[in-house]
């Protein structure tokens, strides 16, 4: 059995990047041909390793990097906490968060002041997990909606839809014909939705990204670069609720 860390590669390291200690989080990787330094959604930065790799040299790499991480850290957006009094776009539009008495009742919509409003029973020791439970509803919902018109103009089928928190992905297609979703989809305006769904959808006729794949999206929806492009400017902060 092979171990993941030898003596000299350390399981995480600090790095100086514009006058502050970052705690780099290293990993050794089979896959990998050469030093890498990411920066996911959760968990701070990652070093990856080649499995011949030396730590002198990753180390060295790392150092060179320190200016690129500061400048994607500094990017990154703080982690959103669905509270009380605070706000989270649904569906594309800002809503304010309201707590209400009742200890029991679901979440409904309303307007203060010309203010959209989401409001939560139950106060704030539950807050949080029943608007979580509420807007994966809301996903599931749409999403199904969504996939069932791709499907149909596509002329395939899906095997089940689910909903997941994942920290990097926005969906996903298993060979079994189940689709995977992001419930932070509700969050993104209902086209980004859109085009989560159709791209999945198209995976069930071409299980790559190859040109093919691409003309099989356009199928379904020409339109699909609009949320594309959404996505690529947005999706890391959609990706800071509920982490």
């Amino acid at each position: 059995m092979i171990a993941l860390f030898s003596p000299k590669v350390p399981a995480t390291t600090t790095l100086m990047a514009n006058g502050r200690a970052v705690t780099v989080t290293v990993r050794i990787s089979a896959r990998a041909k050469s030093y890498r330094l990411s920066l996911p959604n959760k968990g701070g930065p990652v070093l990856t390793l080649p499995r011949t790799g030396r730590w002198r040299e990753a180390e060295a790499f790392l150092n060179r990097h320190a200016e690129w991480l500061a400048t994607r850290l500094d990017a990154v957006p703080q982690a959103k906490i669905m509270g009380p009094n605070g706000s989270i776009p649904l569906r594309g539009v800002p809503h304010r968060l309201v707590a209400t008495a009742g200890p029991r009742g679901r979440v409904t919509m309303g307007l203060d002041a010309d203010t959209p409003t989401l409001c939560v029973p139950g106060g704030s020791a539950h807050f949080e997990r029943r608007l979580l439970d509420w807007l994966k509803v809301q996903a599931k919902t749409d999403l199904e909606a969504a996939v069932n018109l791709h499907t149909g103009r596509l002329g395939v089928r899906h095997a089940s839809i689910t909903l997941r928190s994942q920290a990097t992905r926005w969906g996903s297609c298993s060979s079994t014909g189940s689709l995977n979703f992001n419930w932070r989809l509700i969050l993104a305006p209902p086209f980004v939705l859109d085009y989560v769904a159709a791209h999945e959808v198209a995976h069930l006729v071409e299980m790559n990204h190859a040109p093919a794949f691409w003309a099989t999206v356009a199928r379904t929806l020409p339109d699909f670069e609009r949320g594309r492009a959404w996505l690529k400017t947005h999706g890391r902060e959609l990706m800071s609720y509920g982490a």
